[in-house]
């Protein structure tokens, strides 16, 4: 078999059989579509050829380019799962890539916004908002939520009309591994949500352009935007979040991330448990919250 095609498989799998989030799709597609280019340019087509020699290689080059440890590590992550994949499926008699060792990383403390600083972000949108522009009424549902739920930024995009609970002031989130939570909101975020549903929500809707499928008005997406009723994509709430962060001193990450890290400080420095916290970040690993702690 040909390397490409083996390529295409294992993420067409990635895909259909193990439920992957589109981040790591495009990750795992765009880390494999460069480590077969780089076989290619060595005389290496065919899958046997992806040997642990060739891999090794391709992470040498990277690294010689100066990419960040970081970067290299997501790397490796990406040949083990598609040398699993290849072994699992009998396409290689072994996992060429089970004797790469990850490169340490640096931990960083993430970026977190005083008490102070959220308030004027916040502040600010719902000044925008008075005016029932309906796109300035959805801005100030998604920071209130962010800030609100600690959701991740593919989760919110992702939340469904119906997954909003307004009695028990609630949404419904399909996380990481496509496990499901229900995460509480606060008051000003669950007022922001109804809002936006009530008054901007449809008037998002009938934007769409002629050509596009007609969109049910009380189901889908919850977050619609600007352009032809399409649901609200990640980089239009990356850009948001980053005006907004452009405009609070302090350095470091400008996207969705930080009000998520903000959030769950908040709530630890409030005195809230750390379980409850993990449960509410849907971190598998209560590791994973304990940074928290530490900011």
């Amino acid at each position: 078999m040909k390397l490409n095609e083996a390529v295409s498989t294992f993420i067409d799998a990635a895909r259909l059989e193990f439920g992957y989030s589109e981040h790591t799709i495009r990750s795992y597609r765009r880390d494999l579509n460069d480590f077969a280019g780089f076989a290619a340019e060595h005389g290496v087509a065919d899958l046997a050829g992806a040997d642990l020699e060739l891999m090794r290689s391709w992470l040498w080059e990277r690294q010689q380019r100066g990419l960040a440890p970081s970067t290299i590590a997501r790397n490796v992550a990406t040949l083990k799962s598609f040398g699993s994949w290849l072994e699992s499926r009998s396409m290689v008699p072994g996992n060429p890539a089970s004797r790469l060792r990850t490169p340490r990383t640096p931990k960083a403390l993430p970026r977190v916004l005083t008490q102070e600083q959220m308030s004027r972000v916040l502040e600010r949108a719902a000044a925008r908002a008075i005016a029932g522009d309906p796109e300035q009424v959805r801005d100030h549902a998604v920071l209130e939520l962010l800030y609100s739920s600690a959701l991740r930024v593919s989760e919110l995009t992702s939340l469904q009309l119906d997954g909003f609970d307004r009695r028990d002031r609630s949404v419904r989130v399909l996380g990481k591994g496509n496990k499901e939570r229900v995460v509480p909101l606060g008051v000003p975020a669950a007022h922001a949500l109804e809002r936006y549903i009530a008054e901007s929500r449809d008037a998002l809707l009938s934007r769409r352009s002629e050509d596009a499928p007609a969109a049910m008005p009380r189901s889908g997406p919850l977050f619609i935007g600007n352009r032809g009723g399409a649901l609200l994509g990640t980089g239009a709430v990356y850009r948001l979040v980053s005006r907004e962060l452009e405009r609070e001193p302090g350095g470091g990450p400008s996207g969705p991330h930080t009000f998520r890290h903000t959030a769950a400080t908040h709530l630890l420095d409030g005195g809230a448990d750390l379980r409850v916290v993990q449960e509410m970040l849907g971190h598998s690993s209560l590791s994973s919250t304990q940074v928290y702690t530490h900011v």
